[in-house]
């Protein structure tokens, strides 16, 4: 765990930071244009192990970007609560770096498995037939893991 931010009172330990990256719902993913812009994107993930694993669209602005640049960065947002009295909110955050490429063949399959068992675990069977039938029509980035940042004011 990376510990190098401002609040370390508000730091988190690493498991409780994997915690929760793996039950976040969707992530910021972060990227760099070749002239320098930046872009951040919403996506659909899983966390397994130390990789993140999305899928996407044969063609877009962030693969053009992870192509120029495969170091990213992807946030995610847990439980939130705003607290009015004390002008603040209760928040969980993790935010990641890491280097993106895209995966193939059996990897291809687990990481899209993965995304199938953590958004429609109640219909495994029909999404494996769906995977079958639009596979070839995505594609499967994954980012591995190499710093990771948790804070939280509880």
């Amino acid at each position: 765990m990376r510990k190098n931010m401002r609040r370390m009172d508000r730091a988190i330990p690493e498991p409780e930071a994997r915690d929760i990256l793996h039950n976040a719902e969707y992530g910021i993913l972060s990227t760099l244009s070749v002239d320098g812009q930046p872009y951040g994107v919403p996506l659909s993930f899983s966390y397994t192990g130390d990789a993140i694993y999305f899928h996407c669209a044969l063609e877009g602005q962030k693969l053009e970007n992870m192509k120029a640049h495969a170091r990213v960065s992807f946030c995610v947002v847990g439980k939130t609560e705003v607290m009015p009295d004390k002008f603040g909110t209760r928040y969980e955050s993790v935010i990641v770096q890491g280097t993106a490429a895209e995966v193939f063949g059996d990897e291809k399959q687990r990481g899209l498995l993965e995304l199938l068992k953590k958004y429609s675990a109640g219909f495994i069977q029909e999404g494996l037939h769906y995977i079958d039938n639009v596979s070839g029509k995505a594609r499967v980035y994954k980012i591995i893991v190499t710093s990771m940042t948790g804070k939280a004011r509880k």
